[in-house]
């Protein structure tokens, strides 16, 4: 297995050489009335909910912060104490945003704003068992430093605060309830809305809640113990806005799916976790067997382009990679190493096929524009099928390409 290096943790937010936002593609007239008629029915409510009221609806699961999710913290103990001292001292706290969940019933609610702040309740008073920060030690505080080094349980034992455990318990916070939305892709819009000022969040965050299942929960899994995504996204743990799930999905959407994706991104990677969700029964072990492709697939591709530059475009003028991320080139990369013969070919004979993946990038201004963006059908299909070629041209085995008809990719497998 390749040595993988990991940098010190730390919040990246501009990961990708390619732009993240998903689908920002022009919209029919009739669409947008027809969005428009499902926004006049959407019932908007507002509460103001206590810290111990939020805290209960949690615990009893009426509040869905999924385990998955909690493991994946975003926000240091410094941030959290704050916010916890800011809810002790009575100041505006951010709202937060629920939408009525019709995947659980009535009374259930799924978080479109607010997940960070609902977990820092949430391991404050010790109910995020599996989370390293649950039961935290309040630390870096500005107004209340008396309490540094005090956890929820030191504090309600000590009966000179018991003032601070009645403040934190009956602050009230603002929490808006979005009910009687029809459709997820207005669910979505509304969801990066929320975000638009804040740092944006991915995705998959919402696409987890909407599509629960054990194929949702076995990609989360594992991206989360991935070395190879742990590497890309150069964390020690899972990415807080999981984006390395979304880029396993990506994998996986691709390899069993691609002859259906029609350039909609966010809702291909939906139908994959509807329809492998439904078919994980029977299709559990070949579903891991898949996975572990990409693993295998991203080990190799790490050795042959090296540390630094696996999944880099090249640049000639500058006779350089460049320095980011590219999705849309790992694409490409895994889909054929992820089968053994390929893969296997390839690492016998990595100075050639870096080679030509520098001559594609310097000579065919088509390869160059398919991984500038990751959604285009047409994009995808020309990234795909010139590394396909230009992979032939250098290895001692034969496999099949995708090719183009009518508007959609045609492929029947490798083989």
């Amino acid at each position: 297995m390749v040595g993988l290096k990991l940098l010190e943790e730390k919040e990246i937010t501009n990961l990708f050489d390619e732009d993240e936002e998903q689908d920002d593609e022009i919209e029919s007239l009739d669409l947008q009335k027809k969005q428009l008629k499902e926004i006049s029915e959407i019932v908007i409510s507002g509460t103001d909910w206590t810290t111990e009221t939020i805290l209960g609806q949690i615990v009893n699961e009426n509040i869905q912060l999924n385990p998955r999710f909690q493991r994946r913290d975003a926000w240091n103990k410094k941030r959290k104490s704050r916010f916890i001292e800011s809810i002790i001292l009575g100041f505006p706290i951010p709202q937060i945003f629920l939408a009525h969940s019709k995947e659980h019933g009535k009374g259930k609610f799924i978080v479109l704003d607010g997940k960070q702040r609902l977990l820092t309740i949430l391991q404050f008073y010790g109910k995020s068992e599996a989370t390293k920060h649950n039961s935290f030690a309040l630390t870096g505080l500005e107004f209340r430093p008396e309490l540094n080094g005090c956890t929820y349980e030191s504090i309600k034992n000590n009966v000179m605060l018991s003032s601070v455990i009645d403040d934190l318990n009956n602050q009230t916070i603002r929490t808006t309830v979005i009910r009687n939305w029809r459709s997820e892709s207005l669910l979505h819009k509304i969801f990066l809305r929320l975000n638009l000022e804040s740092t944006p969040l991915s995705a998959q965050e919402l696409r987890q809640a909407l599509h629960p299942g054990e194929f949702v929960n076995f990609l989360d899994d594992r991206s989360f113990e991935s070395q190879v995504l742990k590497k890309i996204f150069k964390s020690k743990n899972g990415d807080f806005r999981m984006r390395d799930v979304e880029l396993l999905l990506r994998y996986v959407a691709f390899h069993y799916f691609l002859p259906q994706y029609d350039g909609n991104i966010k809702k291909f990677l939906n139908m994959t976790c509807e329809v492998l969700n439904k078919e994980w029964n029977n299709k559990e072990d070949d579903i891991k067997n898949v996975v572990d492709g990409f693993e295998n697939a991203v080990e190799a591709t790490i050795s042959i382009f090296g540390d630094k530059n696996f999944a880099h475009v090249w640049v000639s003028e500058e006779e350089a990679y460049r320095s980011q991320f590219n999705r849309a080139t790992l694409d490409a990369m895994v889909f054929y190493f992820s089968d053994e013969i390929i893969r296997e070919s390839a690492k016998r004979n990595k100075e050639q096929v870096e080679a030509a993946f520098k001559e594609l990038c310097s000579s065919n201004n088509d390869f160059i524009e398919s991984v500038r963006g990751t959604t285009d059908v047409y994009g995808t299909y020309i990234r795909l099928s010139l590394w396909g070629k230009s992979l032939l041209d250098v290895l001692d085995v034969e496999f099949n390409v995708p090719d183009f008809f009518e508007g959609r990719i045609v492929f029947n497998g490798l083989r």
